[in-house]
Formats: C-alpha cells, sequence, structure tokens
C-alpha cells in the first residue's frame, strides 16, 4: 500500500549530520521542501532557492556537479541506505561522466529542458559530502532528511516502482539538458553545382553508372526514400539521387485514380509504356539484343558449356533481350531450353519458346522487364512440298516492348550450291505466309503491307541457316583463307551469292547486314577447325547469317557480329550479333503479357546451376587436400 508524504516524512532516514550541513528545523532546508515544485528561468537569471546548499565559492550554483565517488557501505548501515546509495549512483551515471554527450541523434535535436530542483540538490550533495565520515557514515548522511531524493525511497523496491505513476503526475518534469555540438562550417567556398549530373533516371543491369566507385554496395545504404527527404528540394538533385541509388519514384493515390490506360506517346504521364517509365528505365531509350543461331546438325549430345555461345569473355556487358535461333535442333527440345536458361542464370526469364519441327526459337528477357511486354504470338511456314516433313521453314515470333513492335524470324533455306532461286522462292513464302501481327495492334498500319509480315513491325530480326553459298572455287577460297596476315574478308564476299542477290534486290528487301570480318561458317569436320575433308569437299561459306530491318533509319546499330569458333559439336560454327535498338513509348491499351514466363524452366535451370557450382567447389576442395597430401609426404 502506498504510503502518503506525511508518513515519510515522520520516518526520515537516520544518519549523522555533517558540520555546516543544515538541520530539519533550518529555515534554508524547509525553503528546500517548499520549492520543490518550482523552476529555474531558461537563461539562470535568477538565484535558486535552495542555494543555501552550495558553499560559497567553491560550486557553481547554476551547474549541476557529478555526484561524489560512493565507497563501500559500513556494516552499521541500513538496507535503506544501500538501496539509496545504488538508486544515486545507476540514476546519476550520465552526471558523473564528463565525456558523454548522448547520443548522435539526440545532440542535433533541439532540447531546451531546463534542469529542475532535483538536478541541484544532486549537486549540493556531491559539493557537501565526503567519502567517509568519522563514524564510518556513508555521504548520503550529509543530505536533508526532507529532500526530494529520499522522499518515498525508505521501502521496498516494488513500493517505489508504484509510487511515481501517483507522485509525479503532479510535479514538473523537468529532466537535464543534453549537449549539443555546435555547427560545421565549411572552410572554403562549396564548388557550384554543374546541371548535367550522373543519370537522368534508372540505370538497367547492362549500364554501369562509372561515376560509382563502389557499385552496388551503396544501393542497400541508401535504399530508403527518407533519405529524400532530408536532400535538398532541387528537382535535378532529387533526381539525380533517384537514378544513381536505384530509389523508385513514390506513387500517389491521386494518380492511380485517375490512370485512363490509354495514355503513351501523346499524354506521356502515368502509363505503364510511356514516355515516363521508358525514360525511367532506358535513358536512352536503346535496348541491348543479343541473337545468336547455329545449325546444330541434329547431335543429340550439347555442349559441355554454353557460355561462350551467350557470355563471351569479350563482351563487357550483357544485354537485355536474348533471341537464340536453332535449325537442326537437337531430339530433345526442352533440355536444349534447360541448357540456356542454366547458362543464363536467375538475372533471366523465357519468355517464349516456339518450334517447327526441328526449328527450334527462344527469347529471353530480363526478369524486371517482363511487365513491358505484350502477349507473344508466334507463326509457323513450311518450305516443302509436303508439309508433314519440318526440316526447311521458318518460325517468327512478334510481341511489342513498350511502344515498339519487334519480329524475330529463324529459318532454313533449300540447300545446295547452285539453287539460288529455290531459296529466293523460300523466302517470298515466308514473308507472305507468316501470319503475324494476330492480335497485337499494329504501331504504325500506314507503313504495313499484307504480302510482307516484315513491313508489319517497326524492328525485324531475320537470322538462321540461309545456305547461300560462294560462287567460287574450293582452292581460291581457302588460298584466301590460309593467308599469314588477316585473310580479306571482302574479297570472299564478292562471290557470296546472298550478298549479290540483296544488291539486285530479289531477296530480303530493305534488310541489312552488319560487316563480316569473320571466317566462313561452313563446312567444318566435326570436333576440329579443318574445313570439309570428306569426299564431297564442299567450298567454305557463309551460310548462317543475321540480318535486320527497321521502319525508321538508324533505329538499330550494329555493336558486335561474329562467329563462335569454340563449339565444335557441329558442322557449323554459331553466329552472333550484339544490337542497341531505339525505343519509343507506347500506349497502355495493348494486350500486356502481365509478366508471364516460363516458371517450371526457371527453377530447374536455377537447380541445374547450383548444383554444378556445389560440384565445382568440391572438386577444387579434393584437388586442394590432395595436393597438401603430397606435399607433407
Amino acid at each position: 500500500m502506498t504510503e502518503s508524504w506525511e508518513e515519510i516524512r515522520s520516518h526520515p532516514p537516520v544518519a549523522p549530520r555533517l558540520s555546516g550541513a543544515p538541520s530539519k528545523a533550518d529555515p534554508a532546508a524547509n525553503d528546500n521542501r517548499s520549492s520543490k515544485a518550482s523552476q529555474v528561468d531558461v537563461n539562470h537569471t535568477s538565484k535558486p532557492p535552495h542555494a543555501s546548499l552550495y558553499v560559497q565559492g567553491t560550486v557553481n550554483p547554476y551547474q549541476p556537479r557529478p555526484p561524489p565517488k560512493l565507497s563501500k557501505i559500513g556494516k552499521h548501515c541500513s538496507a535503506d541506505d544501500s538501496l539509496r546509495t545504488r538508486r544515486l549512483r545507476n540514476s546519476q551515471e550520465s552526471l558523473s561522466d564528463p565525456t558523454e554527450t548522448g547520443s548522435s541523434t539526440d545532440s542535433l535535436k533541439e532540447d531546451l529542458r531546463v534542469p529542475g530542483p532535483r538536478d541541484f540538490v544532486l549537486g549540493d550533495a556531491a559539493t557537501l559530502s565526503s567519502r567517509h565520515s568519522s563514524n564510518g557514515a556513508g555521504p548520503l548522511a550529509s543530505l536533508p532528511t526532507g529532500s526530494p531524493v529520499f522522499r518515498g525511497r525508505g521501502h521496498s523496491l516494488s513500493e517505489y516502482e508504484e509510487r511515481p505513476q501517483q507522485n509525479h503526475l503532479s510535479e514538473p518534469r523537468n529532466r537535464s539538458s543534453k549537449l549539443r555540438l555546435s555547427p560545421v562550417h565549411p572552410i572554403g567556398p562549396l564548388p557550384a553545382l554543374e546541371k548535367s549530373f550522373a543519370a537522368a533516371s534508372l540505370q538497367t543491369s547492362n549500364k554501369v553508372d562509372r561515376n560509382r566507385p563502389d557499385g552496388p554496395r551503396l544501393h542497400r545504404n541508401l535504399s530508403d526514400s527518407r533519405l529524400l527527404d532530408n536532400m535538398v528540394s532541387d528537382n535535378s538533385s532529387v533526381n539525380s539521387m533517384r537514378s544513381t541509388f536505384s530509389v523508385l519514384n513514390p506513387i500517389r493515390p491521386q494518380d492511380v485514380r485517375n490512370r485512363s490506360f490509354l495514355e503513351g506517346s501523346v499524354l506521356g504521364s502515368g502509363a505503364l509504356l510511356g514516355a515516363e517509365e521508358l525514360d525511367r528505365y532506358f535513358p536512352d531509350r536503346r535496348l541491348g539484343i543479343y541473337v545468336a543461331t547455329w545449325n546444330m546438325q541434329g547431335e543429340k549430345g550439347l555442349p559441355n558449356n554454353l557460355d561462350d555461345l551467350l557470355l563471351p569473355a569479350d563482351s563487357e556487358l550483357a544485354q537485355d533481350v536474348y533471341v537464340i535461333g536453332v535449325q537442326e535442333g537437337c531430339p530433345d527440345r526442352r533440355e536444349w531450353e534447360v541448357r540456356l536458361q542454366e547458362t543464363l542464370g536467375p538475372y533471366y526469364v523465357m519468355l517464349y519458346a516456339a518450334a517447327h519441327g526441328v526449328l527450334y526459337l527462344t527469347v529471353f528477357v530480363r526478369r524486371d522487364l517482363i511487365w513491358f511486354c505484350s502477349e507473344v504470338e508466334h507463326a509457323t511456314v513450311t518450305t516443302r512440298i509436303f508439309s508433314q516433313i519440318k526440316t526447311k521453314g521458318a518460325v517468327g515470333v512478334g510481341f511489342t516492348f513498350f511502344g515498339t513492335s519487334f519480329l524475330f524470324i529463324t529459318s532454313h533455306f533449300t540447300s545446295g550450291d547452285a539453287k539460288v532461286y529455290e531459296r529466293i522462292l523460300d523466302y517470298n513464302k515466308i514473308i507472305e505466309a507468316l501470319a503475324l501481327p494476330k492480335g497485337l495492334p499494329d504501331t504504325n498500319p500506314y507503313r504495313s503491307v499484307a504480302s510482307d509480315v516484315t513491313t508489319r513491325f517497326d524492328e525485324v530480326f531475320w537470322f538462321g541457316d540461309f545456305n547461300f553459298r560462294l560462287s567460287k572455287d574450293r582452292p581460291a577460297v581457302e588460298a584466301i583463307i590460309t593467308r599469314q596476315d588477316d585473310p580479306d574478308m571482302n574479297s570472299l564476299l564478292q562471290h557470296d551469292q546472298l550478298s549479290k542477290e540483296m544488291r539486285e534486290g530479289s531477296i530480303f528487301k530493305g534488310f541489312q547486314e552488319a560487316s563480316i570480318h569473320f571466317l566462313p561458317t561452313y563446312k567444318f569436320d566435326i570436333g576440329c577447325d579443318a574445313y570439309d575433308t570428306t569426299s564431297k569437299q564442299r567450298t567454305p561459306s557463309y551460310t548462317d547469317r543475321i540480318l535486320f530491318r527497321s521502319r525508321q533509319a538508324e533505329d538499330i546499330q550494329v555493336v558486335k557480329y561474329s562467329s563462335c569458333s569454340t563449339l565444335k559439336t557441329s558442322d557449323h560454327r554459331p553466329v552472333v550479333g550484339v544490337f542497341q535498338v531505339k525505343l519509343r513509348p507506347g500506349r497502355d491499351n495493348i494486350p500486356l503479357g502481365a509478366g508471364q514466363f516460363d516458371r517450371g524452366l526457371y527453377l530447374e535451370g536455377i537447380r541445374r546451376r547450383i548444383t554444378r557450382e556445389l560440384k565445382r567447389r568440391e572438386v577444387m576442395k579434393s584437388q586442394n587436400s590432395s595436393s597438401t597430401i603430397c606435399s607433407v609426404s
């Protein structure tokens, strides 16, 4: 049961008095008890009412003093005195340590708290008390029994914990002020800000901000959006902060309410595929596309590693989209797709895969870009007389990314050195019979032609085994290839059937091809770099090609065009091309793909990648242990 103040005063703790300490009847001590609720002025212009406890000339009456160092309690001290000693020491640790300034957060806050009478009483006790009195009493005996320090503390701990809930409500809550750090002033004038900041929007994974020396570590430290509130309100600075450290733009409820789903290239604000979102992910409005074509010759065995095909060592950056076309593919198509996913890893997902017999076409995109892709459509065409035989023909895949439509076609034309006319017929049949797009809106219907599928898309990539040969005898071709210095590819391409037909306009109208600086990709002996050594002695030729076409000039820029000479499981060498394609904002009225991808393939590819890494570590561990044993023996 809680005791009243009168009961506590009637049983004060017994302690010997020091000389000079006021007695219970002393008027100064009575003034202290009567003025416990009074406050000291912030500027300390008036003398506190309990200043009689100070010794003149030795203590500043306006500055709290640290408490005395508590010594061991004598044997004759009561348990109450010991409890009071411990509580006084614990509650005044911050005053006893002159170096403590509080937390860094509190030191920067505006704290105008005024020290209360209790703080001055503690300071008086520190001044007037000594380590030990002559009779062995503790230093607390010099304090007046009516001091607020001892009121309500002569009982059990449970009673003390309950008492402040009712007593402190009537007393003003005054806490000691904390030391504030002085503001930091620059030594010299600050440099002028430039208007050209690091980047205008978020950077994609294949674009590195070279102004960031420590890379993605700042992602974790500065990804909190509250940092924007503490920065300057300059729009350029905020935009630079968002782009450099990937701070997502805030979404206001009003923006969500007013979204019309028809915005895009015209209005450009708030649309998922509009200009604002496009500039956020692609500041330069360029999409990186990696295209690979390979005639696998129907081999069952796949290469152990496809890194050289998709992630060559001479490439500085990975691309946003990977498109792989295969002719005469392996019998197990699913195994081929899993191997591609295993090679590209968790950064990419398979957006779509289509097949026409042994023609495979697979599209992978970065996993954070699938939300900007439309539904994917595909169509197939066979060029054989009997449609049941699906070894020659084409498969096409079309979709829209933001406001730009893409068409990817992989095909296999008629083989034979002299069958140029048959290959032209294959081309004409494909562009007329490939039924795309189906449900996707045409981004520019005024420039479309019903008889040519390649005119109905903004950007078109056509790649595959076209089977066009070099119209030159083999000894002359080998003489150019085996030169000691770099072979002159232009002298070979002068006899290229495809280049000749494109110049005459009979095939691939409106298409372009990058400059060729690699050796012919057909026909090799399997497992080596020697060209055909069989009795047929086929002439080396550029049968595997990548061509492109766009509605707007200069929309497609070639970054790389070469062959992959390390994959030798087929008589063809793969050909790869890296392109930068211009993007345009679009409207939200296209059928979105809603982030769909092959989840089962993704999980299987990641599982295999982890298993391969564990096996590699196990092999390295065994090798290290065996080498250690050999060195010891």
